[in-house]
């Protein structure tokens, strides 16, 4: 079993993903990016780490 790098995700992604859908996924980043750096009020916080864990995303 072949180890996938950063690089052939990349090109994996450039070959499935039209332009609208990389477009609204570099959105929706950064929004998220602009949440936690600029809104790190408590509650802000803790509902973007509840969020993340009902995604199932694993942040710590």
């Amino acid at each position: 079993m072949a180890t996938e790098t950063v690089s052939d995700r990349i090109a994996l992604a450039r070959a499935d993903l039209s332009i609208p859908e990389a477009a609204a996924g570099l959105a929706f980043g950064a929004a998220i990016a602009f949440t936690l750096v600029f809104l790190q009020e408590p509650l802000a916080h803790d509902a973007m780490h509840n969020f993340r864990h009902a995604a199932g995303i694993t942040c710590h």
